[in-house]
């Protein structure tokens, strides 16, 4: 049985912000490319500006995703 911080150990974390706009939008580029995505909300919830927002794929689509990034950023 998997413990509950056994979760996301397969996990690679691929991109982190501060800014909820931007982790939706690449958790949406990532959800349309079939990339399966965690996102990881670690922003104070009385102080937005504290702490970040950070986006898990699978550690075996890490490169993927990557690279999937750096085009759509590119562009």
């Amino acid at each position: 049985m998997k413990t509950e911080g056994s979760k996301m150990e397969n996990w690679e974390k691929i991109f982190s912000t501060r800014n909820y706009a931007e982790a939706s939008i690449i958790q949406g580029l990532l959800t349309e490319n079939e990339i399966p995505v965690q996102v990881l909300n670690k922003q104070d919830s009385s102080y937005i500006n504290f702490g970040d927002i950070e986006l898990y794929v699978p550690a075996h689509l890490k490169l993927t995703a990557q690279q999937l990034l750096e085009k759509a950023l590119l562009n």
